[in-house]
């Protein structure tokens, strides 16, 4: 049977209490598990933005955008580890045309 694969988009913020080295860690190891279970079509390093509202008593936060493709049971999984990470302040993953 052939594995379903479709194109995603996610994009996730890392809390600014992380310091630089824990930043790009936590980066690098949501672009390992995307990879491991996709291919990564272009990511896209935002830096530190503003938020447009503050979470937790935060006003920024580095943000991240992944464009990737996968099988369909993997933004399930994906949006379960950010949702236990710590330093992910907010994540979003869209299904795309």
């Amino acid at each position: 049977m052939e594995k379903i694969v479709s194109k995603y988009e996610t994009i996730f913020i890392v809390s600014p209490e992380l310091n630089e080295e824990e930043t790009t860690a936590l980066i690098e190891k949501f672009k390992k598990l995307i990879e491991d279970n996709g291919t990564i079509d272009g990511v896209e390093d935002w830096g530190k933005r503003k938020l447009a509202y503050p979470i937790n008593d935060l006003t920024e936060g580095t943000y991240t955008l992944i464009n990737f493709t996968a099988g369909h049971e993997f933004p399930a999984e994906l949006d379960r580890i950010y949702k236990i990470t710590d330093g992910i302040l907010r994540s979003l993953i869209i299904a795309k045309e």
